[in-house]
Parts: structure tokens; C-alpha cells; sequence
């Protein structure tokens, strides 16, 4: 079953990749500017970004702040998320503070989390961590408390300990919500490792394109675009494989 789900999103995959390039190919015949290069150009140019413009040393900048910033993110998120399900003494005191801070635009805050911890890397991860974070902590909470309390009293009933509920019951609900938000957040996670990456730094994908916009080099700066979504691509794909080997056990009860 897991084999036939992936062979569903690549054909997804190839289908949306060839409306898009058909549609990017159409815009810029029908613009014929120099502004809107033409699919085939850009593609042409990714070897030499590699191999001349340091593409790599980019792109692995910009993947270090993105894993740092999604792993905090996870493990405060199933930490915070876990207890405010089950304690309602620590719901009711973190309720209050995630209500209000949830709906602010956190991205707000880059001129004072670059300022108090710096230009470097640090301010990119922990701007990606307060947006993110917040994501995980409701829908682990939340999940877990959808959880039906006859399905613990079954276990105990059948001498299960606290340790056995939480390895067969609340775990496999948190992991789930996890990958969800995570497969959710990731354009989040990209849009804001775009923005950030244009301040204060000189390498990171978000640098390279405005960069190459400053220098009005247009392939170049469609070709770091280009980079960027498979980048997102690639880390929604291994999100995909992720869930298919960890939560197996849905798949069985579907089938």
C-alpha cells in the first residue's frame, strides 16, 4: 500500500511539474522579456550555479537553520503539546499565553530577535522556531485530547501500565499530528528562512536570489527559485517516507 501512495505522488508530482513549466513557458513567450526567462533557459544555467555561483554552500545554509529550527520546534511542540493534554493544571497555565500569542505575526519580530541575538544563525532558527512551534504544540494538544478515554480504560482494564499507554495510544497520535503540522509548516518554514536569509547574511538561498535580483541577473535568480522548490519538495517527500515506515500501523488497519 505504502509503494502505490508513493507512485501516486509522483505521478501528482510530474503532472503538476509539467502544468506548471507549460504555463511558465506560455507567460513568457506571451511576455518576451528578459524579466520572465524561459523554463528551458533557467534549467540550462542550474549546472553552472553549481559549479560556479557556490550553489551548494547556499543551499546547505540554508538546510542547517531549517533542520535546527524544525527539530527545536518538534521536540517543544511534543514536549508542551503532550503536557497540556494530559495535566490539566499545566493547560490551564499555558492556555492563556499560547491563545495569545498564537495569533501574533511573530515575522514582526525579526528586527528584535536579530538584535538581541545577532546577524548569524542563530536569529534564522529561532525566528523559525516561534512561528513553527506554535503549530505543533495545538495539534499534538489537541489530538491527544480527541483521543477517547474508553480506549485507555480498555488498556487498563487489561493491565496495561502508564508506560504501555503512552508507547501504544498517545505516542502514535502525537507522531501523527507531528507529521502533519510539519508537512503543513514547511512552506511556512521556507517563506520565513526566505525572508530572514535576506538580512544580515551572505549565504542562504533567500540571500542568493535577492542578490541576484540587486544584480538584475533574472536566470539566476529563477534558478535559486528553482533550487528553493525542490528543496521544499524534496523535505515533503521525505515528510511522505517518514510516515509511511513510522506510522505502518495505520496503513495495516486501513487495509
Amino acid at each position: 500500500m505504502g509503494v502505490i501512495i508513493l507512485r501516486v505522488n509522483w505521478k501528482s508530482f510530474f503532472c503538476g511539474f509539467l502544468t506548471v513549466n507549460i504555463l511558465w513557458f506560455l507567460a513568457a513567450c506571451f511576455i518576451n522579456s528578459p524579466i520572465l526567462p524561459t523554463p528551458l533557459a533557467v534549467y540550462q544555467n542550474l549546472l553552472r550555479l553549481f559549479l560556479e555561483q557556490g550553489m551548494l554552500l547556499h543551499l546547505g545554509h540554508s538546510l542547517f537553520r531549517m533542520f535546527n529550527g524544525l527539530l527545536i520546534s518538534i521536540l517543544l511542540g511534543l514536549i508542551l503539546g503532550l503536557i497540556m493534554a494530559q495535566s490539566p493544571f499545566w493547560n490551564k497555565i499555558l492556555n492563556p499565553f499560547i491563545y495569545f500569542t498564537y495569533p501574533i505575526p511573530k515575522i514582526a519580530l525579526l528586527p528584535a530577535v536579530m538584535l538581541l541575538s545577532g546577524l548569524g544563525d542563530a536569529s534564522k532558527i529561532i525566528m523559525i522556531t516561534l512561528i513553527i512551534t506554535f503549530q505543533i504544540i495545538i495539534n499534538v494538544r489537541d489530538s491527544v485530547k480527541a483521543i477517547p478515554k474508553e480506549t485507555y480504560h480498555i488498556l487498563l482494564c487489561l493491565g496495561a501500565s502508564q508506560e504501555k499507554l503512552f508507547k501504544e495510544v498517545t505516542l502514535p497520535s502525537a507522531l501523527s499530528s507531528i507529521l502533519s503540522s510539519v508537512r503543513v509548516a514547511l512552506g511556512t518554514t521556507l517563506s520565513i528562512l526566505f525572508i530572514t536569509e535576506t538580512y544580515g547574511t551572505r549565504f542562504g538561498m533567500g540571500f542568493y536570489i535577492m542578490d541576484a535580483w540587486m544584480r538584475v541577473n533574472y536566470i539566476d535568480m529563477y534558478g535559486g527559485i528553482v533550487v528553493l522548490s525542490a528543496l521544499g519538495f524534496g523535505l515533503f517527500l521525505m515528510i511522505d517516507l517518514v510516515e509511511a515506515i513510522v506510522l505502518q500501523w495505520r496503513k495495516n488497519e486501513i487495509n
